[in-house]
C-alpha cells in the first residue's frame, strides 16, 4: 500500500483513484505561496479578497462588479459585502454609469490608492523571496504553465463535454 501525503494509510475498503487530487494540491500551492503575503495584508489591514480586488483595480481602472467578480474569483454575494465594507473603509466608491442607472463602477479611492503604494514594494518583496527560494526559471515556467493550464481549462470544447 502507499502512503498519502499526510503519512496515513488508506483505509482497506477506500475507493482507488487513478490521479492525484489536483484541486486539493492546487489549494495547498495557493496557501504555501499565500503564507508570503499574508503578513504584509495583516500589517497592512487588508483581507486577502480586498487586496485582490484593490489590485486589481490598480491594473485595469474602474470596473463593474461583475467583472470583479470574474477577475478576482469571488462570488457575487460574498463580493457585495466585501465591497459594502470597503465603501466603509473609503478604499472604493460606487458610482452609477449615467446611461443605465442599473450599472455600477467601481474604483479606488485615493486613501487606497496611498495604501497600494505603501504595499506594492512590500509585495514585491515577498515575490522576490519566494523567485529567489524556487529560482526564476521555475518561476517562469509555472506562470506559463498555470496559463496554459488556465486557458486550456476554459476552452469551449472542454466546457461542453462537463455540461
Amino acid at each position: 500500500m502507499t502512503r498519502q501525503a499526510t503519512g496515513a494509510m488508506p483505509a482497506a475498503n477506500a475507493p482507488r483513484f487513478a490521479h492525484r487530487n489536483l484541486p486539493m494540491l492546487l489549494l495547498r500551492a495557493r496557501e504555501s505561496v499565500l503564507a508570503h503575503f499574508r503578513p504584509v495584508l495583516k500589517a497592512n489591514g487588508i483581507t486577502e479578497q480586498q487586496w485582490r480586488i484593490v489590485r486589481q483595480l490598480l491594473e485595469s481602472g474602474p470596473l463593474e462588479p461583475r467583472q470583479i467578480v470574474e477577475l478576482c474569483c469571488i462570488s457575487s454575494p460574498s463580493l457585495a459585502g466585501i465591497l459594502a465594507r470597503m465603501d466603509d473603509l473609503k478604499l472604493v466608491a460606487r458610482e452609477r454609469i449615467g446611461h443605465d442607472q442599473r450599472r455600477v463602477l467601481v474604483s479606488l479611492t485615493p486613501s487606497s490608492r496611498k495604501l497600494a503604494e505603501r504595499m506594492v514594494p512590500q509585495i514585491e518583496a515577498a515575490y522576490r523571496r519566494i523567485e529567489e527560494h524556487i529560482g526564476a526559471d521555475l518561476t517562469a515556467r509555472f506562470y506559463r504553465t498555470l496559463d496554459e493550464l488556465i486557458a486550456m481549462m476554459n476552452e469551449p470544447a472542454l466546457k461542453r463535454r462537463l455540461e
